[in-house]
């Protein structure tokens, strides 16, 4: 039976066991419950082990090493959902602690399934929400990385910290509007676009954009965020109308 087919108090039931389950696991130096929590078919079962994973590793410090142990061997899996899931669980303990997950999120990059690649991407739009610091470092290390893929999924993967702090992500992007590849192109575009219309970032954005020499991928970022007023108009402080105005007269 799927997550929520479950009464909301079966689901809760499920949880604490799943809890309890990888944590036995992790003190007895087992994967058993790991995989099987890990491979299931049912996202919300995934999200459950991974999210679970986080809060041992944030309550149970005398278990972390042996934690952390345990999530390079499960890498090793053959089964991509597994792979996903450890990336996933690695980027709940980044949110606290970047550093002792780096080389597992070095590996989910070039991870030959996509579905652990956007991982990674997930996994780098909440880190860098809540740890922003050590996950633009690492961003910036594959910034221009010679892999479009790479290129496209460490731009997208930066976003969510740029909705809050556009100044953070800007100089990046930056460095990123002169890429000739389309997919990464759109990216950037789309980027741009979402970190414009919260409060206070259109100002951001568009003062940042007034310094960047590629006028034509400006030209379709201004056409994006104008677009994403409308798009995300119960969300946006501004209305289409005063965000295109805006526009004009400062760009």
């Amino acid at each position: 039976m799927a997550f929520y087919d479950l009464h909301k108090s079966e689901r809760a039931l499920l949880v604490a066991e799943i809890y309890a389950a990888l944590q036995k696991d992790v003190q007895e130096g087992e994967t058993e419950s790991f995989e099987k929590y890990f491979s299931d078919e049912d996202t919300y079962i995934r999200k459950t082990g991974y999210q679970a994973v986080g809060k041992i590793y944030l309550s149970e410090g005398k278990l972390q090493d042996k934690l952390l142990k345990l999530l390079k061997v499960l890498y090793q899996s053959e089964n991509e959902k597994v792979r996903q899931t450890v990336i996933n669980a690695a980027g709940e303990i980044g949110m606290k602690d970047f550093e002792v997950i780096e080389q597992v999120m070095d590996k989910g990059l070039f991870d030959a399934h996509h579905t652990v690649r956007n991982a990674v991407i997930g996994s780098m739009k909440k880190m860098g929400e809540k740890n922003p610091k050590p996950v633009l470092v690492f961003a910036q290390k594959y910034l221009h990385h010679e892999d479009k893929e790479i290129r496209r999924e460490i731009c997208h993967g930066i976003e969510l910290r740029g909705r809050t702090h556009p100044q953070d992500i800007l100089p990046l992007l930056r460095e990123l509007q002169d890429d000739k590849t389309k997919r990464v192109r759109d990216t950037l575009v789309h980027v741009l676009g979402q970190i414009a219309y919260k409060k206070g970032c259109l100002e951001i954005v568009v003062s940042d954009l007034r310094g960047w020499h590629n006028k034509e991928l400006v030209a379709d970022a201004i056409a994006e965020m104008i677009d994403v007023h409308e798009r995300y108009k119960n969300f946006a402080v501004k209305t289409q109308d005063e965000a295109r105005a805006y526009i004009e007269r400062n760009l």
